[in-house]
């Protein structure tokens, strides 16, 4: 019976190393959480709960759990469910996640592998068995391979698969694996062949195969896994571990071979050829052959993984450099100059993107507009819904009015191109300079700091919830009063969520007593302090999120 269909993941973390881990049962998810079947505690990037793996009949589904910084399938912002295609590539946090359903060669192959020779049992002088760590003597002179080296035909076998399998000749991991068995099939004269790798749970995954109904001997397939050698059997009928085996016998297989796909430090798989009859029977120069073209092949498997994984992390690196600059290209290069106010704006987003967004939008009559928008998220799929916030925000902020219902137009468009996993923090105010009067409203973002003149600390709670979520919610302005020497603090949660080495928050207690210390500075002065103070806090932990900042201080 041929094995059942099975799907697997390729994850590759920052370091390059990769593992693959099969998907099995119905549900799996992934994220920081030790509870999470695939837990990468350590990567900041991703959420407690990030995503998660969901079986669909013979199918998989991929979904993100609300993360923080979202999932890019194939480069596109993950919304709801999605159905899972061979060669997929997933991004989440710091991981490069490659969706493989291998079983599809499986089934055509129709692998199956039955109990061979017990342990202990007596094999005839018809096995072969080949240690290719003995290839070379302790002095790097040849041990057995004088036959195969005077051979012309396996010269040529050798040569053709040089040049095949070199680097120049660039070919996709599924034209590699039939290449390769081609190769080996055409050096040994075999009929058919299957050419298989080891998976993360130590099973065998077949990934190219010539021919069907392949029953493989136990004992044949955990001496190549286990002893990491080659394994020829010249005449199944004159060997005691074959002869007796009526699955081997009714297929009529006579002669096979086996061999390592082994890199330099590790088996990743096996290559088995065999043929029907004898007119052409495997020789000992043929498991050498064979053997060889193996390891090399291997080395050219491990490369071709790398090179594929590297090539898309270019890709990435490129897009997202050239988002980034256009990101950056959307926010102030400089705050304005406006009588009685000093200002101060900063961004820096914890990706090469992020989904912050501020501004200023200074008027004629002295007030100038401040907001600052936060997406839940981060990445590609944040900054793309940042710019359209920002191009609402320009249209709807030239002429404010009562800022309330500015707000709850503003959150009636975002509405409706929101994904309904997705939500929007923002706060807007209007400061008059001349005068001191502070309007604004807060859509579910941080309560901004409002540091008096005197050290008192006070935090404007007044609002509503985030943009996004409810169409028909109805906001309102509310006002306060910047007397002079006071300084507005607006920031986002990448701020206060700033961790230490142990995972403890900068919090907003240390955010008031910088601001307290400094508030007889200017903007740019309290701005730098409150950077710094957050570096010096962090120690070179990661950002958990974007850190956004616009500063006010009213002339004293």
């Amino acid at each position: 019976m041929a094995p059942a269909r099975a799907r697997e993941l390729r994850i590759h973390g920052p370091d390059g190393q990769a593992k693959i881990v099969p998907l099995v049962g119905d549900h799996l998810t992934l994220g920081r959480s030790s509870t999470a079947e695939l837990c990468f505690a350590d990567d900041a990037g991703l959420s407690r709960q990030h995503l998660s793996f969901e079986r669909d009949g013979e199918d998989w589904n991929i979904r993100d759990l609300g993360s923080k910084n979202g999932t890019l399938l194939n480069n596109v912002r993950l919304t709801g469910a999605m159905r899972l295609r061979s060669g997929d590539r997933i991004a989440a946090g710091h991981l490069m996640i490659v969706y493989d359903d291998p079983g599809r060669n499986a089934i055509a192959a129709g692998v199956t592998f039955v109990q061979g020779a017990g342990e202990g049992e007596s094999t005839t002088s018809s096995t072969v068995v080949f240690d290719p760590r003995g290839f070379m003597g302790a002095k790097g002179k040849s041990t057995g391979v004088s036959t195969m080296e005077s051979s012309s035909l396996a010269m040529s076998a050798l040569i053709k698969a040089g040049n095949e399998l070199g680097p120049h000749n660039k070919k996709p991991l599924p034209e590699l694996f039939e290449l390769i068995l081609n190769l080996s099939i055409e050096a040994v004269g075999a009929e058919r062949g299957v050419l298989m790798t080891v998976e993360n749970d130590g099973e065998l995954m077949v990934r190219a195969a010539k021919g069907t109904a392949f029953r493989i001997s136990t004992a044949v397939r955990d001496r190549v896994l286990n002893e990491q050698v080659s394994v020829l059997v010249r005449d199944t009928q004159l060997d005691d571990a074959f002869k007796a085996r009526q699955s081997i016998v009714g297929q009529r297989v006579r002669t096979l071979i086996a061999v390592p796909l082994q890199t330099k430090d590790r088996i990743i798989g096996l290559i088995y050829v065999d043929s029907p009859s004898l007119t052409r029977v495997f020789t000992k120069d043929d498991l050498n052959l064979l053997t060889v073209m193996a390891n090399t092949a291997a080395t050219r498997i491990e490369h071709e993984r790398l090179a594929e994984i590297e090539h898309q992390e270019r890709i990435l690196a490129r897009d997202l450099q050239q988002a980034a600059d256009i990101q950056q290209g959307f926010l102030p290069a400089t705050a304005p100059s406006v009588p009685g106010l000093d200002l101060a704006g900063h961004n820096a987003p914890c990706r090469t993107v992020g989904g912050d967004y501020y501004d200023f939008f200074p008027y004629p009559n002295g007030r100038v507009a401040m907001v600052l928008g936060d997406v839940s998220g981060k990445g590609m799929p944040a900054s793309l819904l940042m710019m359209s916030l920002q191009a609402y925000v320009q249209v709807l902020i030239e002429e404010p009015g009562d800022l309330g219902a500015v707000m709850t137009r503003l959150n009636r468009m975002t509405s409706t191109n929101c994904p309904s996993n997705r939500f929007i923090t923002f706060f807007m105010c209007v400061v008059n300079g001349s005068t001191g009067e502070l309007l604004f409203s807060n859509a579910g973002h941080n309560p901004p700091l409002l540091m008096r003149a005197d050290g008192k600390a006070e935090w404007l709670e007044a609002g509503g919830c985030p943009l996004g979520i409810m169409a028909s919610m109805q906001y309102e302005e509310s006002r306060n009063q910047l007397c002079p020497g006071d300084v507005l603090v607006v920031f986002s949660d990448g701020v206060t969520d700033a961790n230490d080495p142990t995972e403890k928050e900068f919090g907003e207690e240390r955010l008031a007593n910088v601001v307290r210390d400094l508030r007889h500075e200017n903007s740019a002065a309290i701005l730098d302090g409150i950077n710094r103070a957050i570096a010096d806090w962090s120690a070179g932990t990661p950002l958990p999120d974007d850190l956004t900042l616009v500063i006010a201080r009213r002339a004293g």
